[in-house]
C-alpha cells in the first residue's frame, strides 16, 4: 500500500470519527439535516461531469418544448380566430354593395307597377331613363367605370374582338368600328372585356 492510500484511508478514518461524534452531540433535528446533507453530497460526487450536462441539456430540451407546445398552440388559436374573421369579411362583404342595390330595384318595380297604366310613352321612358341613370351614379360611386371603344385604337388589355370588317376608311384601320357588349373596370382592373368589332 502507498503512502498517498494510507494517508487517504487516516483521512476518511478521521471524517467518520468526526461525524460520528458530531451526530452523537447534535439533536434529532440536526441530525436529519445533517444526513440530508450527506445525502446531496453523495449525489453530486455520485454523478459525473457528463451526467450533471446531461441533466442540464435535459432540462433545457423539456423547457424548449414546453415553449415550442405554447407557441404550436397560440398560432393555432391565432390561425383560426383569422380563418373565421375572413370567412365572416366575405359572409357580409357584398352586404354593402346589395344595399345600395335595393333602391334600383325599388324604382324598377314602381315602374312596372304604373306600365300598365301609363298612356304616356314618353314619360315611361323619362322613368326608364331616371332609373338608368340613378344606377350608373350607384355603379360609378362603387368604382365601376365603362371602358370607352368606339373609335379608339383596339388594345388586347381591354377588348375582345368579336369579328374583324374591312375599315370603311384608312384611319379607321385598328381601331375600334362598333362595341357589341360593353366593357367595365373596377377600381382600374378589367371586369369584363369589351366584345368589340375591329377595322381591318
Amino acid at each position: 500500500m502507498t503512502t498517498k492510500e494510507s494517508n487517504k484511508e487516516k483521512e476518511e478514518s478521521v471524517m467518520e470519527d468526526n461525524i460520528s461524534a458530531n451526530q452523537t452531540d447534535a439533536a434529532p433535528g440536526q441530525e436529519e439535516s445533517a444526513m440530508e446533507n450527506e445525502d446531496q453530497t453523495e449525489e453530486m460526487t455520485d454523478l459525473s461531469p457528463e451526467e450533471i450536462q446531461i441533466e442540464e441539456l435535459t432540462a433545457k430540451v423539456s423547457e424548449l418544448n414546453d415553449r415550442y407546445l405554447r407557441l404550436s398552440a397560440e398560432y393555432d388559436n391565432y390561425r383560426k380566430r383569422t380563418l373565421k374573421e375572413r370567412m365572416e369579411l366575405l359572409k357580409n362583404a357584398g352586404e354593402g354593395l346589395l344595399s345600395g342595390i335595393l333602391p334600383v330595384v325599388d324604382d324598377f318595380e314602381r315602374a312596372i307597377a304604373h306600365l300598365d297604366d301609363a298612356s304616356d310613352i314618353s314619360a315611361v321612358k323619362e322613368g326608364i331613363d331616371l332609373i338608368y341613370n340613378k344606377f350608373q351614379e350607384f355603379l360609378k360611386r362603387n368604382g365601376v367605370v365603362e371602358i370607352e371603344s368606339i373609335d379608339k385604337d383596339f388594345d388586347t388589355d381591354l377588348h375582345e374582338a368579336v369579328t374583324k370588317i374591312p375599315a370603311p376608311t384608312n384611319k379607321m384601320k385598328g381601331k375600334v368600328i362598333d362595341c357589341i357588349e360593353k366593357g367595365y373596370m373596377l377600381n382600374d382592373k378589367v371586369m369584363r372585356f369589351a366584345k368589340v368589332v375591329v377595322g381591318e
